[in-house]
């Protein structure tokens, strides 16, 4: 048992360490996690008040008492009738007071304050995130984006028994989507289950009917015809791309700004007594490597 652990740990510390060096771009994460809020708080308010701070000091002015809380609030509030993705790219307004959330990378470096705005993105790695006051379950690792839980993975092991399939059963059966970071496009927006070998992911929690796709680039490599899996890595991981290239800070801001796609499509559903009613369904897309 001690053994499966070490080897455990040791397949996180490996994933960690790319995260954390320069060319990641990412910050070990220090903060406390408030699960009812479904932010690291201070990491979110420290963010804002230094890159806006005129609007926070209007916001705090019309809020005197309990100002985190209402701000908290009303970025909830913003994601549940805007959606997350929507919030991240386009900020959002409270009375008239207009918040971003996160800052891109210009198209240009000739725009000296959008330059200083985006470095100012605080994008953070958290090991064994604790993401509830339900239970003692922890996810193995999240990405966090100025406080804002944003890519999740568990982390599976071929050494001690266990494939990215245990990670699917895990997302499945294990995590409440019920929960403000697991609810749809409110917080996580792509679950992966990642062990030696193969990535999977879905965009949805929704128990036993979580639709997983793979996130492999085939078996000759991205872009070439082949099977199934990733070709061997003499340098590391077959599945290193994951946090080498594709979650690399600045690829992350890409895919958030302009990869991610939310669809929306109207659904007959026949009732029991022969009638129907339409309902509205929402898609998140991820880009992958390919369909293998």
């Amino acid at each position: 048992m001690a053994t499966n652990a070490l080897n455990e740990k040791k397949f996180e510390e490996d994933i960690e360490a790319p995260f954390l060096s320069p060319a990641g771009g990412y910050t070990k994460g220090a903060d406390t996690y408030n699960p009812k809020e479904g932010l690291f708080v201070d990491t979110l308010i420290n963010f804002v008040k230094k890159t806006q701070p005129k609007e926070w000091n209007k916001f705090e002015h019309f809020n005197a008492t309990n100002t985190i809380h209402k701000f908290c609030n009303a970025f909830n509030n913003a994601c549940q009738s805007e959606g997350l993705v929507n919030v991240l790219r386009h900020g959002f307004k409270h009375r008239g007071i207009k918040f971003r959330v996160c800052y891109f990378k210009p198209e240009s470096t000739l725009n000296q304050l959008a330059q200083t705005q985006y470095a100012h993105n605080v994008c953070e790695c958290y090991r064994q995130w604790y993401y509830s006051d339900q239970c003692k379950n922890s996810v193995d690792m999240v990405l966090v984006l100025n406080g804002i839980p944003v890519f999740a993975f568990e982390l599976k092991n071929q050494y001690t028994g266990q494939t990215v399939e245990n990670a699917q059963r895990q997302w499945m059966y294990d995590r409440d989507p019920r929960e403000v970071c697991f609810q749809f496009n409110n917080r996580i927006l792509a679950y992966f289950c990642v062990d030696h070998t193969e990535v999977y992911m879905a965009t949805k929690l929704a128990g036993k009917d979580t639709y997983f796709l793979p996130f492999n680039q085939g078996s000759n490599g991205a872009g070439n015809d082949g099977g199934r899996g990733n070709p061997p890595n003499p340098n590391g991981y077959p599945t290193s791309y994951l946090w080498e290239y594709v979650f690399q800070k600045d690829s992350m801001l890409d895919i958030i700004q302009k990869f991610i796609n939310l669809t929306t499509e109207k659904v007959k559903k026949t009732l029991y007594d022969g009638s129907t009613e339409i309902k509205t369904k929402q898609t998140l897309i991820f880009p992958r490597y390919h369909r293998v």
